[in-house]
């Protein structure tokens, strides 16, 4: 049963990655030639990264919340730094407060994503937000 919702959870993390990534607003002007399209997924930890290692954040799509497992599109914003994995995203993020934001798992607080302390918290890169490294060695300690 664990394996079933485990596996449920997999695929419906990976539908929504590729749902979000993969569709982009259509605009009025023609180009003159399509742009590749590239579908972007999670890297598993077959990298560097594992599942409870602090990862950059230039390496984490912060609207799908993933490990991605290279530097991500650069998205400035109220002098801060934030990371998308496609154009949907870059337009996302200055335009949707709440993609910019997250709650640290320990203390249920609100935390800017460009200042968090990000770990991976699954093996298909899911990632997770917290206040600092402090707040994140806590947790570990409190669910270990």
């Amino acid at each position: 049963m664990k394996a079933l919702f485990k596996n449920t959870v997999i695929i419906i993390f990976g539908s929504v990655v590729l749902y979000a990534c993969g569709h982009e607003k259509q605009k009025n002007t023609p180009k003159p030639e399509p742009e590749p399209v590239q579908k972007v997924q999670p890297v598993a930890t077959t990298g560097t990264y594992k599942k409870g290692d602090h990862v950059p954040s230039e390496t984490v799509c912060m609207v799908n919340n993933a490990y991605m497992g290279k530097k991500q599109m650069e998205v400035p914003h109220g002098g801060k730094m934030y990371y998308g994995c496609c154009e949907m995203c870059v337009e996302k993020i200055p335009n949707d407060p709440s993609v910019r934001e997250a709650v640290d798992p320990l203390t249920g607080k609100k935390v800017d994503k460009a200042n968090a302390y990000i770990v991976m918290v699954s093996d298909e890169g899911e990632v997770a937000y917290f206040e600092n490294e402090e707040n994140y060695k806590q947790f570990l300690a409190q669910n270990s």
